[in-house]
């Protein structure tokens, strides 16, 4: 794109997370001289997310901006504005304050936290997503209440874990019979089930919540857990309910359904992070990636689209980490095609890998403390590099030295 088209060009952002922040942020990096506006439905600066189930939770933070001078980049930024709608005819979108005009749109809206059906309203749940979930939810660490957790996936694994650093009383209610049970396999989650009860917080599998009242959750089996607040942790949604009537293309989901370059159904519209999935040439299949590092990377592939820098098709490895129980655990890949499963050490102890190959190539790993195998192993991911299966179950074997 000439620098004089880019002039006249008006790009709008709607979504001032990660993924819209990133987007601005390639666009100026990339050399896009034309108007950028950013719209967050949230009032508070662009913040970072991670740190909402670790340090701001715990006090040990009062924030985590984004340190980015949007007034250097000249960066227009339109906070508390809730976004209602899109008139692709009309090249706009609709919000609280009047229709805002484009000439691109990049849809970065996220994620909505699933709600428990019967809870909502219930004074002492909560969630945890944004800023204000966490300012909420701080003052009941302080206090060392009693606390119920439904949900043992990565939020609540990681809300349980600074809790119980807190001195809260936890009871993790998890309707499946292991904790990760949408992410990893039964035999890769068995071990993780006992970092609970061996950190001080019950886990309940099997438990299915009938009725959440103030100061008790009730299970379909009649048991009653004292609840002094209670955290839903249950997965979340593509934030794209603004879309309907648009004409943009969703999956099941509710994601929206971008290209290999991000671009959706609709011209002059893109679609990045939480909210859209895309197809992965790597794994055959099209990916729904809810994770930090997806955020950070699919900006550039939309800012090198705007541009007419063509970077190639957007199919990065899958990454993400998450801190609980006193454990790093990181995975990086796609294992649900995989054909092998390989233990790299034994995971009774605090450290250990799980290697999955497809006709003895990686394609996803699991690593538990041990980040040089995730870093050696995301490499031979990402080259599609075959190793030999009796060497990369050797967790002393380095796994660069386990190719073939």
């Amino acid at each position: 794109m000439s620098e004089q088209k880019q002039a006249q060009q008006q790009v709008v952002i709607v979504g001032a997370g990660m993924a819209g922040v990133q987007t601005a942020v390639a666009l100026r990096e990339q050399g896009f001289t034309g108007p950028v506006t950013l719209i967050g439905a949230e009032p508070h600066q662009p913040y970072d997310r991670p740190p909402l189930s670790k340090a701001i939770l715990l006090g040990k933070a009062e924030d985590s901006a984004f340190d980015v001078d949007f007034e250097a980049l000249d960066v227009e930024l339109r906070l508390g504005l809730d976004v209602t709608g899109l008139r692709a005819a009309d090249h706009e979108i609709d919000t609280e304050a009047g229709p805002v005009p484009y000439d691109v749109l990049v849809v970065a809206t996220g994620a909505h936290p699933i709600t428990l059906p019967g809870a909502e309203g219930v004074p002492g749940v909560h969630l945890l997503r944004t800023l204000d979930d966490a300012v909420r939810l701080g003052p009941v660490l302080e206090r060392r209440h009693t606390v119920v957790v439904v949900g043992a996936g990565w939020i609540g694994a990681e809300f349980a874990t600074a809790a119980r650093e807190a001195g809260c009383a936890v009871t993790v209610v998890e309707a499946a019979d292991r904790p990760l049970a949408g992410a990893l396999p039964a035999e890769v989650a068995a071990p993780m089930a006992g970092w609970y009860g061996a950190n001080g917080a019950e886990l309940l599998t099997h438990a299915r919540v009938d009725t959440v009242e103030t100061g008790r959750v009730v299970l379909a089996d009649g048991r009653e857990l004292p609840a002094d607040a209670v955290v839903v942790g249950i997965g979340a949604r593509p934030a794209t309910g603004w879309l309907a009537g648009s004409g943009i293309a969703l999956d099941p989901s509710g994601a929206i359904t971008a290209d290999e370059r991000l671009r959706t159904s609709l011209p002059d519209v893109y679609a990045v992070g939480d909210c859209a999935s895309y197809p992965s040439a790597r794994y055959g299949k099209r990916l729904l990636v809810h994770h930090w590092d997806n955020a950070l990377q699919g900006p550039r592939t939309v800012a090198a689209t705007i541009t007419g820098a063509d970077t190639g098709p957007y199919d990065p490895v899958p990454y993400f980490w998450s801190e609980q129980f006193g454990r790093f655990v990181q995975y990086a890949g796609h294992h649900a095609d995989a054909d092998e499963l390989l233990w790299r050490g034994d995971p009774a102890e605090d450290t250990w890998s799980v290697l999955w190959l497809r006709a003895g190539v990686p394609v996803a790993l699991l690593a538990v403390g041990r980040p040089r195998d995730l870093a050696q192993g995301r490499k031979l991911i990402e080259t599609a590099t075959a190793v030999d299966p009796a060497r990369a179950a050797d967790p002393s074997v380095p796994l660069k030295a386990a190719v073939r």
